[in-house]
């Protein structure tokens, strides 16, 4: 596996143990001391790797491009007076 599918590896179980948190503390109580030592851990891993992330070469998240917005009115068509139809060949030829 590469880094990348490690760390994507390791999110997962973060969030599943974060998920079981949820569901224990719902059954026993928040209030317990071992419950909250057990969420600040898993906060500090959470948190070590997002470090991890960004400290690693090479790994950061690919940027999406910026929209860019398409208008709604037509085009001018002298845009087009000297192009062929594309696909569609040319008005003055034929197929073989």
């Amino acid at each position: 596996m590469s880094v990348n599918d490690e760390l994507t590896s390791i999110q997962r179980c973060l969030d599943d143990l974060f998920r079981s948190m949820g569901r224990l503390e719902q059954q026993i109580g928040k209030g317990g001391l071992e419950l909250r030592r057990l969420r600040s851990d898993a906060n500090h891993l959470r948190e070590s790797l997002a470090l991890l992330r960004e400290a690693a070469p090479g790994l950061a998240q690919p940027r999406r491009p910026d929209l860019v917005t398409i208008p709604d009115t037509p085009y001018d068509n002298s845009l087009w007076t000297d192009s062929d139809d594309e696909g569609l060949g040319a008005h003055d030829r034929h197929a073989p």
